[in-house]
């Protein structure tokens, strides 16, 4: 799920330079038929230096006029019929993550690109995101199997170049082992585009930092000072070639079948060891990148990542029209042309700052524009779906999303008659939450379950959709397949990640948990096991621990018991004696660390009194270790142990700017030599 503005390949793997400074991106060449399919913003323009971000109240007001103007022209354009309507097409866009040996993020996209020589490859907004944009195929005969293949191909090249990094790929929607610390500025892809992006993003912000609350199992509540957040997403992003008369048709349908659509593919899980909603790329993407802020009254403002807000009506234009009124411009282009006189000689307009705005503004499904070969087009791309968990499965999920577009409205003529558009995109945001357990209020108010609309309504429907563009069979059977057995198994890419954390739990800490899973989703990735046949990630997919490699963030326990240093002493020896602690950390209102107790700071002081007959309240103040000695998130385990060593204590309080975030203890590493002592036996 691309954050950034849209990008075209490149010319030549010799374009792409390693350095770490801020970099044009290289020229560019286009795919005569939109590819790569979600970058139609630099469509036939020079090259990316023309992405910038409004710096004088000029600027932004000359850019909305162009904006305006090309709405005007492509109400034209609608008006005389100038849109390419036959062949259809459709395409894709495979979005993934580099990895180290140790199943953790790599950032090393740019060094990778230096050295390939396929332009189908390019970068995402972090350094660890790479993309693969697929050649569009005439939606018919073997196209699906045709688009698998092409894909694993791609990955194939992926994986054996990565593997000259001693690094690795894998799809997953939010990558299992993704740190805090790996979505800040010193990751993001060295390109002016992404700069100018986030640039954009935080002054529209204004004061204040980016704010997560989501809730699932767990609960995740945290800042963050920049909306690389973003950037633990992954995508596969299909598009469909529409004519201008089937646009509002198919769009509608779109929106009405995204929720049931989404349930079944959900893939993310899990945010920093966190279990949230099944679906957690969704409610990620929208706050990460939310400009918005809170007041006093209930004025309604739009996220830039949304669902929508009605069906549509009559054409296109409404989405464009209704996002130049919402959104405010958040970047512009230098580059300058007259739409109006390009149709006025016969020729099609690229609607340069319409594409530029539209790519700011992030709908799950979204309207594209695009032009090829002197041909105007126009496109749905689904934005819904995640990465992974296999190539097949992505495919699984395309084909669905593919023949119901093509297929719904023989079986729902009019479905925005059926069903309420707030029912739909409440739909959509309960299997965000839920995946395939979720139960949908559908057509004429009938509630049903995910699975029994896919196996009753949804999947025949699809099958129909599939037959009817000509789809060869072979293919229809085989996708059709693969999701049914899914929906008839229950396992999706996000039940089994579910299940393989609990499982794993029980016996590894959560840090050790996520590494053992995600070890276990490469593996089985690579075998192009569909996910209703995975099995759960077990004890052989744990890694020994790496001492030198794995930072204390990774490892430190954040479920803590705390005292405030008012507190009395009878307290703290509860804590320690019902939960089984030794150590007891001390922090302020702000949650800064002021102090520790430990058990023998708690003896000495019984010890004392029992000696002395000293009786009153004593509060935790009085026998705190006032100055303990501490750690940072980003120091290493085995710095960590050797402070410990040197030092001879138990535990290290973890701070970052003075905040208590955590504590690394003795049984830690005790756990640690178990595992490897294990491991050798």
């Amino acid at each position: 799920m691309s954050l950034a503005p849209n990008k075209e390949q490149k010319k030549s793997a010799g374009h792409h330079k390693s350095e770490i400074n801020e970099q044009n991106e290289p020229a560019i060449t286009h795919n005569p038929y939109f590819s790569p399919l979600a970058h139609q913003i630099t469509l036939l323009m020079g090259n990316l230096t023309s992405v910038l971000v409004p710096k004088t109240m000029e600027e932004l007001q000359q850019f909305v006029r162009r904006l305006l103007l090309d709405t005007k022209a492509l109400e034209r354009m609608l008006h005389e019929e100038l849109f390419e309507t036959d062949p259809i097409r459709i395409g894709a866009e495979q979005e993934f993550n580099l990895i180290d040996n140790h199943f953790k993020p790599l950032g090393k996209n740019m060094e990778m690109l230096a050295k390939m020589n396929d332009e189908s490859f390019t970068t995402e907004l972090a350094k660890f995101n790479m993309e693969v944009n697929l050649e569009p195929l005439v939606f018919s005969g073997n196209c699906l199997s045709t688009m698998e293949k092409n894909i694993n191909e791609k990955m194939k090249i992926a994986r054996k170049w990565a593997a000259k990094f001693d690094a690795d790929i894998v799809l997953a929607g939010i990558l299992p082992t993704i740190r805090k610390f790996d979505l800040t500025s010193e990751n993001r892809t060295p390109y002016e585009r992404y700069k100018a992006l986030m640039d954009g993003i935080l002054a529209m912000k204004g004061a204040g930092s980016m704010e997560l609350k989501i809730n699932g199992t767990d609960e995740l509540i945290m800042s963050h000072d920049s909306p690389m957040l973003e950037a633990a997403n992954t995508g596969f992003q299909v598009h469909l070639q529409v004519a201008p008369d089937k646009f509002v048709e198919r769009y509608n349908i779109a929106q009405a079948i995204a929720g049931p659509a989404l349930a079944v593919a959900v893939n993310s899980p899990l945010l920093f060891g966190r279990r949230l909603w099944h679906e957690t790329r969704i409610a990620l993407f929208q706050q990460s990148v939310d400009t918005r802020s809170s007041g006093e009254h209930l004025r309604a403002r739009s996220p830039r990542v949304m669902f929508g807000h009605n069906w549509l009506k009559k054409s296109i234009l409404e989405i464009y029209r209704e996002d130049i009124m919402r959104f405010r411009v958040l970047l512009s282009t230098n580059q300058i042309e007259n739409p109006i006189k390009i149709l006025d000689s016969g020729k099609v307009p690229a609607l340069h700052s319409l594409l530029m705005h539209n790519s700011t503004v992030y709908r799950w499904n979204r309207p594209c524009y695009g032009v090829a070969n002197g041909k105007a087009h126009l496109r749905i791309e689904n934005r819904v779906l995640p990465a992974g968990p296999t190539v097949a499965d992505e495919m699984a999920n395309a084909a669905l999303w593919l023949g119901l577009l093509n297929g719904f409205n023989d079986a729902y003529p009019k479905i925005t008659k059926q069903l309420e558009f707030a029912d739909a995109k409440a739909n959509f945001m309960a299997a965000c939450r839920m995946g395939i357990d979720t139960k949908f209020l559908w057509v004429d108010g009938k509630r049903i379950t995910a699975s029994e609309l896919m196996k009753k309504e949804l999947i025949p429907i699809a099958r129909e959709g599939l037959r009817k563009a000509k789809v060869r069979k072979t293919d229809i059977s085989r996708y059709m397949d693969i999701l049914s057995y899914r929906v008839k198994t229950g396992q999706t890419g996000a039940r089994w990640m579910i299940k393989s954390f609990n499982k794993l739990t029980k016996t590894y800490n959560k840090d050790t948990a996520i590494v053992a899973l995600t070890a276990s989703m490469v593996k089985q990735q690579r075998e192009e096991i569909p996910i209703s046949k995975w099995k759960l990630a077990g004890g052989e997919d744990v890694q020994i621990w790496n001492l030198s490699s794995t930072i204390v963030e990774e490892f430190m326990s954040t479920d803590l018991f705390t005292v405030q240093k008012d507190d009395i002493i009878e307290l703290v020896a509860e804590i320690m004696d019902n939960s089984r602690l030794r150590y007891v950390p001390v922090e302020d209102q702000e949650g800064n660390l002021v102090g520790l107790i430990t058990s023998r700071t708690l003896l000495r002081h019984y010890y004392t009194r029992s000696m002395t007959g000293e009786k009153g309240v004593v509060p935790v103040e009085q026998i705190m270790i006032k100055e303990p000695i501490t750690i940072g998130p980003e120091k290493s385990l085995s710095e960590a142990l050797r402070m410990m060593t040197e030092n001879a204590v138990g535990c290290l309080p973890v701070v970052n700017k003075g905040k208590l975030i955590g504590v690394i203890v003795e049984q830690d590493f005790a756990k640690i030599a178990m595992m490897q002592q294990g491991r050798q036996g």
